[in-house]
């Protein structure tokens, strides 16, 4: 009881904190990308930090961080990895659905930063699209993140690859850095319970440039996969937890 009690208390302050961040910053985002970024990192920082002290939720980063332009497949468990990838790269662009765009404060922002927005069902005119604007200067360098399962996932849940982040790979020709995580156990896609423990995102090695689509697909999902389902075991998680 104790802890829903503190999960609920943690919602509610990061509910609230979100928009007053948003207007403190608002001065410098408007006339900045750099504050727009500010404004975000200072949310997820604060977000992380309450977690630790508020529901015992340590946030934990793993692996070497890429600092230049390379592509970033993450597994996506919850809005907590959203916010430990952004908060751990120094220039994060995710590939997001469009409706994103029209929420607040999250969507003024993204904007601001240059979000790349997906229009669901039109994935494959979106991404020529977002190749027309890399390649004609639009968008600055920086790590792009693509959640290859196109939504976050539960843990235990099976849900394929999309295509799109081999496309990206291809047409891109950078190094591929991906991502696995343990998040969803302690802060799940649906219901206001957070679980103590250490979340984690980690980096995992680096896939290089060159690999046909198939091989590339093949790789990514059997790294991403193995490496989140062994931080899902690390923090306790079996497959009976699947079914609550």
């Amino acid at each position: 009881m104790l802890q829903w009690i503190r999960s609920i208390l943690y919602i509610m302050q990061a509910t609230i904190a979100m928009p007053v961040v948003g207007l403190l910053y608002a001065p410098w985002a408007m006339f900045s990308k750099r504050g727009a970024y500010a404004a975000c990192k200072a949310y997820s920082a604060w977000c992380m930090w309450t977690a630790r002290w508020l529901i015992g939720l340590r946030c934990e980063v793993r692996g070497e961080v890429p600092q230049g332009a390379v592509l970033v497949p993450a597994k996506h468990q919850s809005f907590l990895d959203i916010m430990m990838i952004f908060h751990a790269l120094p220039r994060a662009k995710f590939i997001m659905k469009r409706e994103i765009l029209w929420t607040p404060v999250i969507g003024q922002y993204a904007k601001r930063m240059q979000m790349i927005a997906v229009d669901r069902g039109k994935r494959g005119k979106a991404i020529t699209k977002m190749m027309a604007d890399v390649k004609a200067g639009e968008l600055e360098p920086g790590q792009i993140v693509i959640y290859s399962q196109g939504t976050r996932v539960a843990p235990g849940i099976s849900v394929p690859y999309k295509v799109g982040t081999a496309v990206l790979y291809d047409q891109l020709g950078q190094t591929c850095v991906p991502v696995a995580t343990n998040a969803g156990y302690f802060w799940p896609r649906r219901g206001l319970y957070r679980r103590p423990g250490v979340a984690v995102v980690e980096f995992l090695a680096p896939i290089e440039p060159g690999l046909s689509k198939d091989a590339f697909m093949k790789r990514l999902e059997a790294e991403v996969e193995t490496a989140s389902d062994a931080l899902l075991a690390e923090a306790g998680w079996t497959h009976a937890d699947a079914k609550n």
